[in-house]
């Protein structure tokens, strides 16, 4: 049996979680591509023992806002205050525990955003230079970037916006758009100077590219993130503006009236919204104000535990994740840098791209009520885009969920522990003396232990599930060729050995399951006779919609072995079955949802 084959020291693993724009409800492609993976692997370090912070926050001063906003006739904070509750509810319904999940609006994020701005700027990492920004002259106004689309010179998609590709990825220049206009009038943009301050990525480039050099990187960041990053590096960096001319946003922290009605651009503001969160919650959450250094200093003293930085996104964030954000730490001194930057690429729907702008897109408040969260998760993580976008299909959903969440794994404990309950008093049987075939599956859920261990450690999820699949299958098979419900008629005690080893499998399955499906793994473990607990949601807590959750520390990442004798509680199907009509039932909302635009 498999026991503290992860005993090392503890470490302090920061889980940082790209920020949402707070401008409408997450689609499956979000949660799937960045949330089900940070928090499937911030379940595993906790499970290890180690002291994980995972925080993340809505971001509600990206124009996507305004945006919203201006076409409805509301203020942003009405958009801010639909879409942020609407966050907090998916991650409760979905299990996705934070330690803290805040907002850019709170003062901490005001203070500590122009904090590390001063510090920049102290250092001469920023600069003032005039550049071109777009001008609405129907408006009267410099437009935000967001706020401009025209053709992407790259590429040649339609319509880009000011600020970035989203059919080729690129961070535009927007001098070079091609037929530049508004996204509200259509009227033509054209280009004024302006004055702005300016991260100097020439001169921090010598410490990033070392950073970049360091630690054999290439030997664990995915290639995507590698791929994106060198792109960036080939051309040499240039200096990147930081502040823009918006009334909505993080104030510059200058008295110089020239800047009175400026602010620091979104992108510098979301970035340090790791940081402001880690700090937020070490004073409100751990009521100690220094508790966020120990997953931030870059350097521990000797004999200290060490400390690494995870951050989670989608790959059209890798390069402010891999340039923009270590550079600044490298700038400001004193800070840890990333450790690995886990990007995943897109999730499409039905085969083609999925779209909030002509409502196609799986949304989350949408499925919530009529599936299982670990259904949910489940599919998520065995369709997750790691390395290639993926594509959400209901008929494949329906199909995955009955014959391999279902008929796979769940059958195989419900038909196990009903069948002991009603045999056996109640009680797990006998163990019994091993055969070779018994000790084989048993050799197979420790290897499998440690496989998935290093997968997850690594954050290879995908392959992770599948490998604990596959031990779901073996103990199927291992299951049929004993055959239990036979033997018990000619010879008692052989099965209750077969069922014996059996459970100690299902025991392994759930502990290695955990991480993916935390709901049914709770219910597992109750109904191996372990001590009831909560392993699965966590609670919120504080003031009321105020994004933190409890984070409860129930599950090990180890497997002992389940006593013969232990008292079992009587099973129930763990997963609902679903009906082929509900494919039909879902392509039709789909059709009805876009045909709503």
């Amino acid at each position: 049996m498999t026991e503290n084959l992860t005993e090392h020291n503890i470490e302090h693993i920061l889980v940082s979680v790209a920020w949402p724009y707070a401008n409408g409800p997450f689609h499956v492609g979000h949660v799937a591509g960045v949330y089900i993976p940070a928090d499937t692997f911030a379940r595993f370090q906790r499970a290890q023992g180690n002291q994980v912070l995972m925080v993340s926050g809505s971001d509600c001063h990206g124009t996507a806002i305004t945006v919203r906003a201006d076409r409805e006739g509301v203020q942003p904070l009405d958009i801010i205050n639909r879409y942020h509750p609407s966050f907090l509810k998916t991650f409760e319904r979905l299990g996705i525990m934070f330690d803290l999940f805040t907002t850019t609006l709170t003062p901490n994020h005001y203070a500590v955003t122009q904090e590390l701005f001063l510090a920049l700027l102290e250092k001469g990492y920023l600069f003032r230079n005039k550049m071109v920004a777009g001008y609405s002259e129907s408006m009267g106004r410099f437009l935000p970037d967001r706020y401009i689309e025209g053709e992407c010179y790259n590429c040649g998609f339609k319509r880009a916006r000011g600020d970035q590709c989203d059919n080729c990825g690129i961070l535009i220049d927007i001098e070079k758009l091609i037929q530049p206009h508004s996204i509200f009038d259509e009227g033509v943009v054209t280009f004024r100077e302006t004055e702005h301050f300016f991260l100097d990525l020439p001169k921090l480039e010598p410490a990033l590219q070392h950073w970049l050099d360091s630690g054999d990187k290439k030997s664990y960041w995915r290639s995507n993130t590698i791929t994106f990053t060198n792109n960036w590096l080939q051309d040499g960096l240039r200096p990147r503006a930081i502040t823009r001319d918006l009334d909505w946003g993080v104030p510059i922290p200058l008295a110089d009236p020239a800047f009175k009605d400026k602010r620091i651009y979104v992108w510098f503001d979301a970035v340090t919204g790791y940081l402001s969160a880690s700090k937020e919650w070490a004073t409100r959450i751990a009521g100690n104000p220094a508790a966020w250094v120990k997953w931030w200093e870059p350097n521990p003293q000797a004999g200290a535990n060490p400390s690494r930085a995870y951050y989670f996104m989608a790959k059209d964030n890798i390069p402010f994740h891999t340039i923009i954000w270590p550079s600044m730490l490298l700038g400001v001194g004193e800070l840890q840098p990333p450790y690995d930057v886990v990007a995943n690429e897109f999730m499409n729907l039905e085969g083609q791209k999925m779209s909030t702008s002509q409502n196609w897109a799986v949304w989350l408040p949408d499925i919530e009520d009529r599936y299982q969260p670990d259904a949910i998760r489940y599919y998520m993580t065995a369709l997750a885009p790691e390395n290639r976008d993926s594509s959400w299909s209901w008929g494949d959903f329906v199909q995955r969920i009955n014959s391999e969440l279902i008929g796979t794994y769940g059958n195989l404990v419900n038909r196990v522990l009903s069948f002991s309950y009603k045999n056996f008093e109640g009680r797990v049987p006998p163990r019994g003396q091993y055969s070779a075939t018994d000790r084989e599956l048993l050799v197979l859920m420790d290897e499998t232990f440690q496989e998935v261990t290093q997968m997850l450690a690594t954050a290879h999820f995908r392959d992770a599930l599948k490998k604990v699949m596959a031990l779901a299958t073996a103990a199927n098979r291992y299951l049929d060729e004993a055959a239990p419900w036979k033997q018990i008629k000619v010879d008692r005690d052989e099965a209750a050995k077969s069922l014996f080893v059996v459970i100690q499998v299902i025991n392994g399955l759930k502990t290695l399951a955990y991480p993916f499906l935390p709901f049914s793994s709770q219910q597992i473990h109750n109904y191996l006779g372990f001590p009831e607990g909560d392993a699965s949601g966590g609670t919120y807590a504080g003031l009321a919609g105020d994004g933190v959750i409890k984070v409860p520390a129930t599950a090990q990442w180890q497997i002992e072995e389940v006593p013969d004798g232990q008292a079992l509680r009587e099973p129930k199907p763990i997963f609902v079955k679903l009906e082929d009509k509900l494919i039909e039932e879902e392509l039709t909302r789909l059709d009805q949802q876009r045909n709503q635009v």
